[in-house]
């Protein structure tokens, strides 16, 4: 009990520390950013959304927005491939959009490295396995993002992020950070083949 605090207290410093000094080195990039989505997508220029952290329990996810406010004649969202914008899907592609979350790791909501919080109405439709990934905080990236990210299906997505939970130490955390750069610089497995975004999950196992 007492090493696995132990680890969980150097996580947490190593996660607050590299994430201050992540958002000292990128704000350059995040004025720009969040000036361009000023001019090109309007007001707001953050995304704020209930996501599940640790055990389930809601806190505010930050990102910077990608899409436009359009909706049909019922006042219904569009369709996400019809509001995110060539613009918006450059941000996602190279990642510069999930800066603010730096912010929510600062906070301790999230993790540098875990499972991606994914939205809150899934939380129902997780198998008890399935749901296991919430026995840690979530992350800004994960073991799910540098084996396919969005190119994989929900099963697999899910299984790795259990996988995750049943072996992370610190060493993983640092390999899967380095391989994060990899991944973003190749900008691959952004969203689903044939969709703007990853599918909605509907419960598989």
């Amino acid at each position: 009990m007492r090493q696995e605090g132990w680890r969980l207290f150097v996580k947490r410093t190593f996660d607050r520390a590299t994430a201050a000094a992540a958002l000292v080195a990128s704000a350059p990039i995040v004025l720009g950013a969040a000036l361009a989505i000023r001019a090109k997508l309007g007001s707001p220029v953050l995304f704020r959304q209930q996501r599940p952290g640790r055990d389930g329990k809601p806190f505010t996810l930050i990102k910077f927005r990608t899409m436009l406010d359009a909706n049909d004649r019922s006042g219904r969202p569009l369709p996400d491939h019809e509001r995110l914008t060539e613009f918006g899907q450059w941000l996602r592609s190279t990642s510069i959009d999930e800066l603010p979350q730096l912010l929510n790791v600062l906070r301790g909501e999230l993790s540098l490295v875990g499972p991606r919080p994914l939205l809150m109405e899934y939380l129902s439709r997780y198998s008890a396995k399935q749901a296991r990934r919430h026995e840690v905080l979530p992350g800004m990236t994960s073991w799910t993002a540098i084996n396919g990210r969005n190119n994989l299906s929900w099963p697999q997505k899910l299984a790795y992020d259990t996988w995750y939970v049943d072996n992370w130490n610190l060493l993983l955390d640092l390999r899967i950070l380095l391989s994060t750069i990899t991944v973003v610089l190749r900008r691959k497995g952004v969203s689903r083949e044939g969709h703007a975004t990853m599918p909605e999950f509907r419960g598989e196992t």
